[in-house]
């Protein structure tokens, strides 16, 4: 198999790493996240590169770029610790509303693209335990149109964007057809807040909030987009935990002990080979699970979910093995190192944590005798 990447990937790689490294040095970071972690104005700034509309087909001024690219996106942003919520606007979203009716996909898709409307999804609800099957959030026919009633969670940059993506139990019934929703956020009452890794989520309260129809059983295509959000950010960890090591390293090279470099202390030494070899598991299914998303729904949801067990176990290991390389200076806010631990952390709850996702991997053991196909 060739993981080689193509010219364009390396472009566009060359790219977004140019960007980090003029456009948003961790100073930057630092502000932004002290300031609230609003981010909007970085948003505008993808636009301008022309990122914000990789996932969007062609047909709506789009790139109709693939999981590969948006992998290569992912983890550039990783390592230079972007706290905008790229991933949730410009891959979920648009992955969610290409599946979606003709008339909302005129409407909001080339907005997405050329970056001028924030879109996400808001599917996270209290003791849900990521379920995508029954939220408690209902969609009732309303003068010849939908309103919806319910309270989403930990809505990624909530209190920024144009518009939430809201499945909802299409009719009184507990156990139904799930629909998907589009609600512009002047339609309901969003509480924003920053979360630790220096960025920002909301709830957001539905009281007979109108909506637009997207998709009636929306049940396939959340399962599609929560796949792709995985998958950025398997890849989002990987640039994290490539960066994090880099500065590990350096920081055991310069700092001194007995007279020497703690980087020739073996014990230490034995550490570092450790966090390498889980790093290098982590992009190699990182790898995988972006391969992975063109595969029909039942190998591709075991191989996301796989792939999502191995990032978790790679990113604790990586972050706790980091932090305590630096010693007591790792956990200071003024060192990037224990920035890069607190969204490792965050990443390792997010579209299902790693307890989740191994559940997941034993249901789908069955045929396989626990070996994966």
């Amino acid at each position: 198999m060739n993981f080689d990447f193509t010219d364009d990937q390396v472009s566009l790689r060359d790219a977004v790493q140019r960007w980090v490294e003029k456009g948003f040095s961790f100073e930057r970071r630092h502000a932004l996240a002290k300031a609230g972690g609003k981010t909007r104005d970085v948003y505008r700034e993808f636009a301008e590169l022309g990122l914000t509309g990789v996932a969007v087909p062609t047909d709506h001024g789009g790139l109709g770029f693939g999981a590969v690219e948006a992998m290569v996106v992912m983890e550039e942003l990783g390592r230079g610790l972007v706290n905008a919520p790229y991933a949730a606007a410009a891959l979920v979203a648009p992955t969610l509303l290409a599946q979606g009716d003709a008339s909302v996909q005129a409407t909001w898709l080339p907005r997405i693209a050329d970056g001028s409307a924030l879109v996400v999804l808001a599917q996270q609800e209290r003791g849900a335990r990521y379920r995508l099957d029954a939220p408690s959030t209902v969609a009732s026919q309303a003068a010849g149109g939908w309103a919806l009633t319910g309270l989403k969670h930990l809505v990624p940059a909530g209190d920024e964007a144009d518009a939430f993506l809201v499945p909802a139990r299409v009719g009184p019934h507990a156990i139904g057809p799930v629909g998907l929703f589009l609600v512009e956020r002047g339609r309901c009452t969003v509480r924003g807040y920053p979360t630790q890794d220096g960025a920002r989520a909301a709830d957001v309260s539905l009281a007979n909030a109108p909506a637009s129809l997207v998709l009636t059983d929306a049940g396939a295509a959340l399962e599609l987009g929560l796949d792709v959000g995985i998958a950025a950010a398997c890849a989002e960890a990987v640039g994290l935990m490539d960066k994090l090591v880099a500065l590990t390293a350096l920081y055991m090279n310069t700092r001194r002990q007995f007279g020497v470099a703690i980087a020739s202390f073996q014990a230490l030494r034995h550490r570092m080979a450790d966090v390498k070899m889980q790093l290098e598991l982590a992009r190699s299914m990182s790898y995988y699970a972006s391969l992975k998303l063109g595969e029909p729904a039942a190998q591709r949801r075991r191989a996301l979910s796989q792939a999502k067990v191995q990032l978790g176990q790679s990113m604790r290991f990586v972050g706790q093995q980091c932090i305590q390389l630096h010693g007591g200076i790792g956990v200071t806010d003024e060192v990037s190192a224990s920035h890069y631990f607190k969204r490792l952390t965050m990443l390792e709850m997010a579209y299902g944590d790693t307890l989740h996702h191994l559940g997941e991997v034993s249901e789908r053991m069955v045929d396989t005798a626990g070996v994966f196909a």
